[in-house]
């Protein structure tokens, strides 16, 4: 997620999250990088600046790649985009890297923008769709049955209200489809209590949620990352930038095993077979932005970042069970 520089408008060139923390710990900046969010382009115009001598910037969002056209002419050769997911970013590449970078979540430009309907600050169609295609969050909330919505409330939004969330939606559909997103910011409104003054919006969790299901982003999430360890050279270097707890928790997940740091909950369990470190963490536990990061851009609130550094053990394919994925019912009627 990327935000405007201070100062500037928001149709400017956008500083990507915790980029300084990227540049220093992934120090010296070299070789063939991938930006597997492209966005509005922060990070790949950042690592091409600070040495790389190319970067792949992948993103699904066509309109992502129509507003980068503009600023990777001025690179020539040393930035190639490419439209599609990061979970195949290792076949998108064609080449072995020095480097991926993935700024998970949904990016500021998508968030701006009403027509693309991801937020409930400004009225807009219920939309969601990253890639602009498929099926769109409209086409979720007024055909998946109550439990589906309910388990996504949960699992994807950590929503204690799910389930009367999930009735209200299926009753106010039944009326008139939910075709715009004040309506359905205002349904999740009425299901919780008044926020106080510092909470988010009640539809916040819901939205998310919602969004989350819709682009498959946990299970892209975990495929992504199990490309760019495909992808990665020795001594390769992956970060990643969360926004929420759900996101951090398969990442952190993720590098615990592919690093051999997994922790024995039973002490009197059997010792595990000593494992081949697939990655060295760079980052020994998780990067939040400072006070000042979060002044320029509130969105960096949340964030958290992870480096780990690939090493030369073979790659190693791991479940969604195995990175805690939550598993939903079938969608239906």
């Amino acid at each position: 997620m990327q935000g405007p520089l201070p100062g500037q408008p928001s149709d400017t060139p956008h500083v990507p999250v915790l980029i300084d923390a990227i540049l220093r710990d992934c120090a010296p900046i070299r070789g063939v990088w991938l930006d597997g969010t492209l966005g509005a382009g922060g990070y790949t115009r950042a690592l091409l600046q600070a040495g790389a001598d190319r970067v792949i910037g992948i993103d699904r969002d066509p309109l992502a790649l129509d507003m980068a056209r503009g600023w990777a002419a001025d690179f020539g050769d040393r930035v190639r985009l490419v439209e599609g997911t990061f979970s195949d970013l290792d076949r998108l590449a064609g080449e072995a890297l020095d480097g991926v970078v993935l700024d998970l979540g949904v990016s500021s430009m998508q968030l701006d923008l009403p027509e693309r309907g991801f937020s409930f600050m400004k009225d807009g169609p219920l939309d969601m769709r990253m890639s602009q295609s498929g099926p769109s969050a409209a086409d979720l909330v007024n055909s998946a049955d109550e439990g589906v919505l309910a388990d996504i409330l949960y699992h994807y939004g950590e929503e204690r209200a799910s389930r009367r969330i999930a009735h209200a939606i299926v009753g106010a559909r039944t009326v008139e489809p939910i075709v715009n997103t004040a309506r359905l910011a205002e349904i999740v409104s009425r299901c919780l209590p008044r926020p106080k003054p510092g909470q988010s919006h009640p539809a916040t969790r819901s939205f998310q949620a919602i969004r989350i299901a819709v682009n498959a982003e946990f299970s892209e999430l975990a495929e992504g990352l199990a490309a760019a360890e495909r992808a990665l050279k020795p001594g390769g270097l992956l970060a990643v930038v969360t926004f929420h707890s759900l996101e951090d928790r398969i990442v952190k997940r993720f590098f615990q095993l592919a690093s051999g740091q997994e922790a024995n909950a039973n002490r009197y369990a059997p010792a595990k077979a000593d494992t081949t470190a697939r990655f060295q963490m760079v980052t020994r536990k998780a990067v939040a932005p400072d006070e000042a990061e979060v002044a320029r851009n509130p969105r960096a609130r949340s964030a958290k970042l992870r480096i780990g550094r690939r090493t030369a053990a073979a790659a190693l394919a791991l479940s969604a069970a195995d990175l805690g994925l939550p598993e939903l019912r079938k969608r239906g009627r």
